[in-house]
Protein backbone atom coordinates (compact mmCIF):
# COMPACT_ATOMS: atom_id res chain seq x y z
CA UNK A 1 0.00 0.00 0.00
CA UNK A 2 1.19 3.44 -0.82
CA UNK A 3 2.14 5.41 2.30
CA UNK A 4 0.17 8.55 3.06
CA UNK A 5 1.81 11.86 3.92
CA UNK A 6 0.86 11.45 7.56
CA UNK A 7 2.49 8.03 7.59
CA UNK A 8 5.68 9.49 6.13
CA UNK A 9 5.66 12.26 8.71
CA UNK A 10 5.29 9.71 11.53
CA UNK A 11 8.11 7.61 10.11
CA UNK A 12 10.36 10.64 9.90
CA UNK A 13 9.51 11.56 13.49
CA UNK A 14 10.30 8.03 14.68
CA UNK A 15 13.57 8.09 12.71
CA UNK A 16 14.60 11.38 14.28
CA UNK A 17 13.59 10.17 17.71
CA UNK A 18 15.54 7.00 17.14
CA UNK A 19 18.55 9.02 16.18
CA UNK A 20 18.21 11.12 19.32
CA UNK A 21 17.92 8.03 21.49
CA UNK A 22 20.88 6.47 19.80
CA UNK A 23 22.86 9.65 20.38
CA UNK A 24 21.92 9.69 24.04
CA UNK A 25 23.04 6.11 24.44
CA UNK A 26 26.46 7.06 23.15
CA UNK A 27 26.92 9.22 26.23
CA UNK A 28 28.74 12.57 26.73
CA UNK A 29 32.10 13.18 25.04
CA UNK A 30 35.04 11.69 26.95
CA UNK A 31 36.85 14.15 29.25
CA UNK A 32 40.38 14.10 30.61
CA UNK A 33 40.78 13.16 34.26
CA UNK A 34 41.14 16.24 36.55
CA UNK A 35 44.70 17.27 37.37
CA UNK A 36 45.74 16.82 41.00
CA UNK A 37 46.57 20.12 42.76
CA UNK A 38 50.28 20.92 42.65
CA UNK A 39 52.15 20.70 45.95
CA UNK A 40 54.16 23.74 47.12
CA UNK A 41 57.36 21.88 46.28
CA UNK A 42 56.17 20.99 42.76
CA UNK A 43 54.93 24.51 42.03
CA UNK A 44 58.14 26.10 43.27
CA UNK A 45 60.21 23.66 41.22
CA UNK A 46 58.15 24.45 38.12
CA UNK A 47 58.69 28.19 38.60
CA UNK A 48 62.43 27.57 38.80
CA UNK A 49 62.40 25.43 35.65
CA UNK A 50 60.54 28.13 33.74
CA UNK A 51 63.46 30.47 34.40
CA UNK A 52 62.87 33.99 33.10
CA UNK A 53 59.33 33.02 32.04
CA UNK A 54 58.33 33.06 35.72
CA UNK A 55 58.93 35.31 38.71
CA UNK A 56 58.16 32.88 41.52
CA UNK A 57 55.31 31.02 43.17
CA UNK A 58 53.12 31.53 46.21
CA UNK A 59 50.22 30.07 48.18
CA UNK A 60 47.02 32.12 47.75
CA UNK A 61 44.30 32.78 50.33
CA UNK A 62 42.33 29.77 49.11
CA UNK A 63 45.28 27.45 49.74
CA UNK A 64 46.12 26.98 46.05
CA UNK A 65 49.60 27.28 44.57
CA UNK A 66 49.99 30.17 42.11
CA UNK A 67 52.89 30.28 39.65
CA UNK A 68 53.65 33.60 37.96
CA UNK A 69 54.29 33.44 34.21
CA UNK A 70 55.11 35.89 31.43
CA UNK A 71 53.45 34.13 28.47
CA UNK A 72 50.51 31.93 27.52
CA UNK A 73 52.66 28.88 26.77
CA UNK A 74 54.09 28.91 30.29
CA UNK A 75 50.57 29.41 31.66
CA UNK A 76 49.43 26.22 29.94
CA UNK A 77 52.34 24.32 31.52
CA UNK A 78 51.34 25.61 34.94
CA UNK A 79 47.70 24.60 34.46
CA UNK A 80 48.73 21.14 33.27
CA UNK A 81 50.84 20.75 36.42
CA UNK A 82 47.85 21.46 38.68
CA UNK A 83 48.73 25.02 39.74
CA UNK A 84 47.11 28.38 38.96
CA UNK A 85 48.97 30.57 36.44
CA UNK A 86 49.17 34.33 36.90
CA UNK A 87 50.39 36.45 33.98
CA UNK A 88 52.88 39.10 35.14
CA UNK A 89 54.85 41.84 33.44
CA UNK A 90 58.33 41.09 34.78
CA UNK A 91 60.32 37.87 34.59
CA UNK A 92 62.97 36.64 37.02
CA UNK A 93 65.85 38.26 35.13
CA UNK A 94 64.39 41.78 35.34
CA UNK A 95 63.78 41.43 39.06
CA UNK A 96 67.28 40.00 39.54
CA UNK A 97 68.81 43.04 37.83
CA UNK A 98 67.09 45.28 40.36
CA UNK A 99 68.30 43.28 43.37
CA UNK A 100 71.83 43.19 41.94
CA UNK A 101 71.79 47.00 41.71
CA UNK A 102 70.59 47.24 45.30
CA UNK A 103 73.39 44.87 46.35
CA UNK A 104 75.94 47.16 44.70
CA UNK A 105 74.69 50.56 45.77
CA UNK A 106 72.25 50.33 48.67
CA UNK A 107 73.73 47.98 51.29
CA UNK A 108 72.96 50.34 54.15
CA UNK A 109 72.30 49.04 57.69
CA UNK A 110 68.57 49.39 58.27
CA UNK A 111 67.51 48.23 54.80
CA UNK A 112 66.26 44.89 53.51
CA UNK A 113 64.91 43.68 50.18
CA UNK A 114 63.22 40.72 48.59
CA UNK A 115 61.26 39.70 45.50
CA UNK A 116 57.49 39.73 46.03
CA UNK A 117 55.82 37.29 43.58
CA UNK A 118 52.35 38.62 44.41
CA UNK A 119 53.02 42.23 43.30
CA UNK A 120 55.76 41.20 40.81
CA UNK A 121 58.14 43.73 42.32
CA UNK A 122 61.32 43.97 44.36
CA UNK A 123 60.35 45.45 47.74
CA UNK A 124 62.84 47.51 49.73
CA UNK A 125 62.17 47.90 53.44
CA UNK A 126 63.70 50.90 55.24
CA UNK A 127 63.66 51.30 59.02
CA UNK A 128 63.50 54.48 61.09
CA UNK A 129 67.25 55.13 60.72
CA UNK A 130 67.02 55.50 56.93
CA UNK A 131 66.52 59.22 56.39
CA UNK A 132 68.21 62.07 54.52
CA UNK A 133 71.09 61.04 52.27
CA UNK A 134 70.59 57.35 53.09
CA UNK A 135 66.99 57.43 51.94
CA UNK A 136 67.90 59.42 48.83
CA UNK A 137 70.46 56.76 47.91
CA UNK A 138 67.83 54.02 48.08
CA UNK A 139 65.32 56.13 46.16
CA UNK A 140 67.87 56.83 43.42
CA UNK A 141 68.42 53.10 42.83
CA UNK A 142 64.68 52.41 42.89
CA UNK A 143 63.96 55.18 40.37
CA UNK A 144 66.20 53.51 37.74
CA UNK A 145 63.75 50.62 37.37
CA UNK A 146 60.46 52.39 36.57
CA UNK A 147 58.17 50.70 39.06
CA UNK A 148 60.05 47.42 39.41
CA UNK A 149 61.25 48.47 42.90
CA UNK A 150 58.85 49.54 45.67
CA UNK A 151 60.04 51.17 48.92
CA UNK A 152 58.23 50.49 52.20
CA UNK A 153 58.80 52.17 55.55
CA UNK A 154 58.82 49.88 58.61
CA UNK A 155 58.60 50.98 62.23
CA UNK A 156 61.49 50.57 64.63
CA UNK A 157 65.10 49.65 63.97
CA UNK A 158 66.17 46.55 62.07
CA UNK A 159 68.43 44.52 64.36
CA UNK A 160 69.70 41.05 65.23
CA UNK A 161 68.84 41.81 68.84
CA UNK A 162 65.74 39.66 68.81
CA UNK A 163 67.24 36.80 70.50
CA UNK A 164 62.58 28.79 68.73
CA UNK A 165 62.41 27.40 71.61
CA UNK A 166 63.76 27.46 75.09
CA UNK A 167 66.41 29.81 76.45
CA UNK A 168 70.12 29.15 76.04
CA UNK A 169 72.81 31.23 77.71
CA UNK A 170 76.20 32.19 76.31
CA UNK A 171 79.33 31.81 78.37
CA UNK A 172 80.25 35.32 79.42
CA UNK A 173 76.67 36.59 79.14
CA UNK A 174 73.83 36.86 76.64
CA UNK A 175 70.64 34.88 76.02
CA UNK A 176 69.30 33.39 72.80
CA UNK A 177 66.87 30.58 71.96
CA UNK A 178 67.51 27.03 70.85
CA UNK A 179 66.33 26.40 67.30
CA UNK A 180 66.16 22.67 66.62
CA UNK A 181 67.92 19.65 68.08
CA UNK A 182 69.67 17.68 65.34
CA UNK A 183 71.79 14.57 65.00
CA UNK A 184 74.30 12.83 62.81
CA UNK A 185 74.54 9.16 63.73
CA UNK A 186 74.95 9.06 67.49
CA UNK A 187 76.18 12.66 67.76
CA UNK A 188 73.53 15.11 68.98
CA UNK A 189 73.71 18.89 68.57
CA UNK A 190 71.42 21.91 68.30
CA UNK A 191 71.12 24.73 65.78
CA UNK A 192 70.67 28.38 66.63
CA UNK A 193 71.51 31.74 65.06
CA UNK A 194 75.09 32.40 63.94
CA UNK A 195 75.09 35.86 65.50
CA UNK A 196 74.46 33.99 68.77
CA UNK A 197 77.15 31.32 68.34
CA UNK A 198 79.63 34.05 67.38
CA UNK A 199 79.35 35.31 70.98
CA UNK A 200 80.67 32.27 72.80
CA UNK A 201 81.94 28.71 72.39
CA UNK A 202 80.15 27.48 75.54
CA UNK A 203 76.37 27.38 76.00
CA UNK A 204 74.35 26.72 79.16
CA UNK A 205 70.73 25.93 80.03
CA UNK A 206 70.63 28.36 82.97
CA UNK A 207 71.58 31.99 83.48
CA UNK A 208 73.91 31.10 86.37
CA UNK A 209 75.92 29.07 83.82
CA UNK A 210 76.23 26.02 86.04
CA UNK A 211 74.58 23.53 83.63
CA UNK A 212 76.64 23.19 80.46
CA UNK A 213 74.59 22.29 77.39
CA UNK A 214 77.49 21.98 74.97
CA UNK A 215 80.27 23.54 72.92
CA UNK A 216 80.16 25.33 69.59
CA UNK A 217 81.38 23.31 66.60
CA UNK A 218 80.45 25.75 63.82
CA UNK A 219 79.21 29.29 63.24
CA UNK A 220 78.44 31.48 60.21
CA UNK A 221 77.52 35.18 60.43
CA UNK A 222 77.27 37.53 58.56
CA UNK A 223 76.50 36.21 55.06
CA UNK A 224 74.50 33.43 56.72
CA UNK A 225 73.02 33.32 60.21
CA UNK A 226 73.38 29.83 61.65
CA UNK A 227 75.55 27.98 64.13
CA UNK A 228 75.75 24.55 65.72
CA UNK A 229 76.52 23.44 69.29
CA UNK A 230 77.27 19.81 70.16
CA UNK A 231 75.37 18.56 73.20
CA UNK A 232 77.48 17.74 76.26
CA UNK A 233 74.88 15.09 77.15
CA UNK A 234 72.79 13.54 74.34
CA UNK A 235 69.95 12.98 76.84
CA UNK A 236 69.32 16.75 76.71
CA UNK A 237 68.35 16.55 73.03
CA UNK A 238 64.63 16.24 72.30
CA UNK A 239 63.04 16.26 68.85
CA UNK A 240 60.37 18.83 69.63
CA UNK A 241 59.68 22.54 70.12
CA UNK A 242 58.11 24.20 73.16
CA UNK A 243 54.67 25.75 72.53
CA UNK A 244 54.91 27.65 75.83
CA UNK A 245 51.61 26.27 77.14
CA UNK A 246 52.98 23.14 78.78
CA UNK A 247 52.94 21.15 75.52
CA UNK A 248 55.45 20.51 72.76
CA UNK A 249 55.30 20.09 68.98
CA UNK A 250 57.07 17.03 67.60
CA UNK A 251 59.35 18.01 64.71
CA UNK A 252 59.48 15.17 62.20
CA UNK A 253 61.19 16.74 59.19
CA UNK A 254 62.50 19.88 57.52
CA UNK A 255 61.46 21.78 54.43
CA UNK A 256 61.60 24.99 52.45
CA UNK A 257 59.16 27.80 53.22
CA UNK A 258 56.56 28.99 50.68
CA UNK A 259 55.17 32.52 50.34
CA UNK A 260 51.70 32.56 51.90
CA UNK A 261 52.38 29.55 54.13
CA UNK A 262 51.14 29.72 57.74
CA UNK A 263 53.88 29.27 60.32
CA UNK A 264 54.72 29.60 64.00
CA UNK A 265 57.76 30.84 65.90
CA UNK A 266 58.88 29.74 69.35
CA UNK A 267 61.31 31.83 71.40
CA UNK A 268 62.38 32.37 74.99
CA UNK A 269 61.20 35.99 75.27
CA UNK A 270 57.79 36.06 73.63
CA UNK A 271 56.89 32.35 73.56
CA UNK A 272 54.77 31.03 70.69
CA UNK A 273 53.68 33.44 67.94
CA UNK A 274 51.85 32.79 64.68
CA UNK A 275 51.66 34.37 61.24
CA UNK A 276 52.66 33.66 57.67
CA UNK A 277 55.58 33.72 55.26
CA UNK A 278 55.61 36.95 53.24
CA UNK A 279 58.80 36.59 51.17
CA UNK A 280 61.79 34.36 50.42
CA UNK A 281 65.45 35.09 49.57
CA UNK A 282 65.42 38.40 51.42
CA UNK A 283 68.66 40.34 51.84
CA UNK A 284 68.89 42.08 55.22
CA UNK A 285 71.52 44.70 56.05
CA UNK A 286 72.18 44.63 59.79
CA UNK A 287 74.63 46.93 61.52
CA UNK A 288 76.88 43.85 61.99
CA UNK A 289 76.77 42.92 58.29
CA UNK A 290 74.49 41.68 55.51
CA UNK A 291 72.72 38.32 55.39
CA UNK A 292 71.05 36.98 52.23
CA UNK A 293 68.61 34.20 51.43
CA UNK A 294 66.37 34.82 54.45
CA UNK A 295 62.70 33.99 54.98
CA UNK A 296 60.55 37.08 55.77
CA UNK A 297 57.41 36.76 57.91
CA UNK A 298 54.82 38.96 59.63
CA UNK A 299 55.46 37.12 62.93
CA UNK A 300 56.72 39.34 65.74
CA UNK A 301 59.81 38.70 67.89
CA UNK A 302 61.82 40.50 70.55
CA UNK A 303 65.33 40.45 72.10
CA UNK A 304 66.18 36.97 73.38
CA UNK A 305 64.13 35.20 70.67
CA UNK A 306 67.14 34.98 68.32
CA UNK A 307 67.97 31.50 67.08
CA UNK A 308 64.49 30.21 67.90
CA UNK A 309 62.39 27.85 65.80
CA UNK A 310 60.24 28.70 62.79
CA UNK A 311 58.04 25.76 61.86
CA UNK A 312 54.81 24.77 60.13
CA UNK A 313 53.09 21.78 61.66
CA UNK A 314 55.85 19.26 62.33
CA UNK A 315 58.18 20.68 59.68
CA UNK A 316 61.22 22.78 60.64
CA UNK A 317 61.58 25.86 58.41
CA UNK A 318 64.02 28.37 59.90
CA UNK A 319 66.07 29.94 62.69
CA UNK A 320 65.17 33.41 63.99
CA UNK A 321 67.68 35.93 62.65
CA UNK A 322 66.41 39.48 63.21
CA UNK A 323 63.71 41.99 62.47
CA UNK A 324 61.98 45.12 63.64
CA UNK A 325 58.95 46.03 65.72
CA UNK A 326 57.76 44.09 68.75
CA UNK A 327 54.97 41.80 69.94
CA UNK A 328 52.90 44.64 71.39
CA UNK A 329 52.50 46.61 68.17
CA UNK A 330 53.55 43.92 65.68
CA UNK A 331 56.61 43.60 63.51
CA UNK A 332 58.57 41.80 60.83
CA UNK A 333 60.98 38.92 61.49
CA UNK A 334 63.56 37.28 59.23
CA UNK A 335 64.70 33.67 59.47
CA UNK A 336 67.69 31.68 58.27
CA UNK A 337 66.35 28.71 56.24
CA UNK A 338 67.07 25.62 58.31
CA UNK A 339 67.69 23.39 55.28
CA UNK A 340 70.87 25.32 54.47
CA UNK A 341 72.27 24.81 57.98
CA UNK A 342 71.32 21.12 57.99
CA UNK A 343 73.13 20.61 54.68
CA UNK A 344 76.18 22.59 55.77
CA UNK A 345 76.70 20.52 58.93
CA UNK A 346 75.47 17.18 57.63
CA UNK A 347 72.78 16.78 60.30
CA UNK A 348 69.03 16.14 60.39
CA UNK A 349 66.16 17.05 62.68
CA UNK A 350 64.53 14.16 64.50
Amino acid sequence: MRPTRSTLRRAATVAVAGTMVAGSLLGAPAQAAPVSPASPEAATSLAERLGDRSAGAYLDAAGKMVVTVTDASAARQVTAAGATPKIVKRGAAELARATAELDRFAKIPGTAWWTDPVSNQVVVSVDSTITGAKLEKVQTVAAKFNGTVRIEREAGVLSTRISGGQAIYAGGGGRCSLGFNVRSGTTYSFLTAGHCTNISASWYSNSAQTNLLGSRTGTSFPGNDYGIVQHNNSANATGNVSLYNGTFRDITGSGNAVVGQSAQRSGSTTGLRSGSVTALNATVNYAEGSVSGLIRTNICAEPGDSGGSLFSGGTALGLTSGGNGNCRLGGTTYFQPVTEALSRYGVAVF
